[in-house]
């Protein structure tokens, strides 16, 4: 069974090139339990396991301006017989512009972009490209973030800094932990019982963080009741580890997807320093704190202070005071996972006209199961406009994720001279035959508006593509996209021409 050659390759430090010995070496690695699975850890943290993920063929980037390309692609439509399709528009720019905001804003956090929020590859790509690492929930995320990251990363560097992956689901698929073992990704969550005795069974070199309960009662979309340990349990969870020989390295909160109320934050470091202190009695070294996710670039309600902002002078300051620098072990890091942070402001989706529907006059068409914000009860508006993109495809943010998404328009009569026209109420319609495909069922807009005319839709870059389906038939909207202009344009122009072999025009 090639054990020779594995107990050779120890001894030697020589690289193995026959693949089959390489996965019965992961497969010794996984089967070891305890002090042994350190030792033999320490012996081969210099591994590079070899990469199976090969580059991704990426699409073309524009360089320049996002709104002159976007422009350019609707003119095409002008001519009788062209397409009429939707179209997201990237600006790779704001992508550029977040994380350096986050550098600025957050310095000493090491951000994870989580893959979920918004998976298009170019963004993962010059989110690699720029240093960011990665935050995944599956197997299949995990192998996406390799890709952007490149064959030259070496996954299996077993300090904490030289990880740029967490697999930061606390309930994973057994198949999915193999997978992370055979790639060398061992930084991951838990905050159960059975996931310890999973890990334990087929990963247990892995480098544990507990996910410990949020007050997310005031997020945009709390997750506390589906994960995060109470601190009640922490300390049966840490012995059931340390019975297991299982490496449980720190600990990780979430404060909700949206969290609106930057106090979420603090109260959510000072129970991670609760839960480290229940580590340290145990016996355990905690070296990271995992402040999840949930940050939103947008102002306060009512306010024109900046919620990421605030959000971020808050945490400062409760890093600061629960984990004092003269306090924190040499290792101490602190990471954060944020996706909607990087990937809101990037994208626009571009809609067409296609279908216009009056209803006749005096009939109250009324759809009780559509919310109207600020008009609850109200009838929907009589005049009916059908979009090539709906709630089933990029507007799925409408029911999935809450937003009121509200049309501009782009271009009317051919011309992308819009005056300040005056304006009529308008349902606005996705293309599927389903009545619950309703965008805005009260939308200003200008008068006259008819089959043919472009509406857009700003901040449409976090969980949109994500969660698009083909139902009737529909595509999903293909992504035109830009590098954005001035001067994090170019950065993200040269990051991806120079990292990722791309085509750029």
């Amino acid at each position: 069974m090639h054990t020779g050659k594995v107990s050779e390759y120890i001894k030697t430090r020589k690289p193995i090139k026959d693949h089959r010995t390489t996965m019965i070496l992961y497969q010794v690695l996984a089967s070891l339990q305890g002090a042994v699975v350190k030792s033999l850890q320490q012996t081969l943290s210099w591994v590079a396991f070899p990469m199976t993920i090969e580059p991704t063929n990426l699409p073309p980037v524009l360089r320049g301006d996002s709104v002159m390309h976007m422009q350019h692609e609707i003119a095409k439509s002008f001519s009788v017989g062209a397409e009429h399709g939707s179209f997201f528009v990237a600006d790779l720019s704001s992508v550029v512009q977040q994380h350096r905001r986050w550098k600025h804003f957050l310095p000493e956090i090491r951000p994870f972009y989580a893959i979920k929020c918004n998976p298009d590859p170019v963004v993962l790509h010059l989110l690699a490209g720029l240093g960011a690492c990665f935050d995944c929930a599956s197997l299949a995320e995990i192998n996406m973030a390799l890709a952007a990251l490149g064959p030259s990363y070496r996954a299996t560097d077993p300090s904490t800094q030289g990880q740029r992956i967490i697999f930061a689901s606390p309930c994973k698929f057994s198949s999915d932990i193999r997978g992370a073992a055979r790639l060398g990704i061992m930084m991951s969550t838990f905050d159960n019982m059975d996931e310890l005795d999973k890990i334990a069974q087929h990963y247990p070199a892995s480098r544990l963080v507990l996910r410990i309960l949020a007050d997310d009662s005031r997020s945009h979309w709390p997750l506390s009741r589906k994960y995060g340990a109470h601190l009640a349990v922490v300390p049966s969870l840490l012995k059931r580890a340390k019975e297991l020989g299982l490496d449980v390295i720190g600990v990780s909160f979430h404060a909700g997807s949206g969290c609106s109320d930057p106090t979420i934050f603090a109260d959510s470091v000072a129970r991670a320093r609760k839960a480290f202190d229940i580590g340290k009695e145990l016996g355990y070294k905690f070296t990271l704190l995992d402040i999840g996710g949930g940050f939103e670039d947008k102002l306060m309600p009512d306010s024109d202070v900046n919620l990421f902002e605030e959000n971020a002078r808050v945490l400062k300051g409760a890093i600061a005071e629960y984990f004092p620098v003269a306090d924190r072990p040499k290792e101490f890091e602190v990471i954060g996972e944020p996706g909607r942070f990087y990937a809101t402001n990037a994208f626009t989706l571009v809609t067409n006209i296609i279908a216009r529907r009056a209803v006749i006059p005096g009939v109250n068409f009324v759809q009780p199961n559509i919310p109207v914000p600020g008009k609850e009860g109200a009838a929907v508006a009589e005049l009916m406009l059908y979009l090539s993109d709906g709630t089933y495809g990029g507007l799925n943010n409408v029911l999935l994720d809450r937003k009121i998404a509200i049309p501009f328009v782009i271009a009317k009569d051919q011309s992308f001279s819009v005056p300040d026209e005056e304006k009529e109420p308008a349902s606005i319609w996705g293309p599927t035959l389903d009545s619950i495909d309703c965008v805005n069922p009260w939308a200003m807009v200008p008068r006259g508006l008819g089959v043919g005319d472009w509406l857009g839709f700003k901040n449409m870059g976090a969980y949109t593509l994500c969660g698009v389906t083909k139902f009737n038939g529909f595509d999903a909207s293909r992504v035109l996209y830009t590098t954005g202009a001035q001067e994090d344009g170019e950065q993200a122009w040269k990051i991806l021409g120079k990292n990722c072999g791309m085509s750029l025009e």
